[in-house]
């Protein structure tokens, strides 16, 4: 895994609305480095960055640049209790028909 990657998993999930300024930027700018596309492995390990919302559009670019990856990422249903993001990358491999619908 690259390090650009090992940096922006090390950190955790994205910080929520409530995050100061610094913070959000200070992950953008590390979301930012990471070179595209990502390997099957970094995109495993990214999809546990996400957070409790969207974090001023950084979710929505995160669920991007992980599907710039091998498709699908989550090849079973996470459940109707999963992060809102992992919902969203299994049903955009349904309805892409990457993933079978069950």
């Amino acid at each position: 895994m690259r390090p650009e990657v090992q940096a922006f998993v090390a950190d955790g999930p994205l910080p929520d609305w409530d995050a100061s300024e610094e913070e959000i930027d200070r992950r953008v700018e590390q979301f930012e480095a990471i070179p595209k596309p990502v390997t099957g492995e970094e995109a495993r390990a990214l999809v546990s960055c996400f957070g409790p919302d969207d974090c001023y559009g950084v979710a929505w670019a995160l669920l991007h640049l992980i599907e710039t990856g091998p498709n699908p990422v989550l090849t079973t249903d996470p459940g109707p209790h999963a992060n809102e993001w992992h919902r969203r990358l299994y049903d955009r491999g349904v309805n892409g028909g990457l993933i079978p619908k069950t």
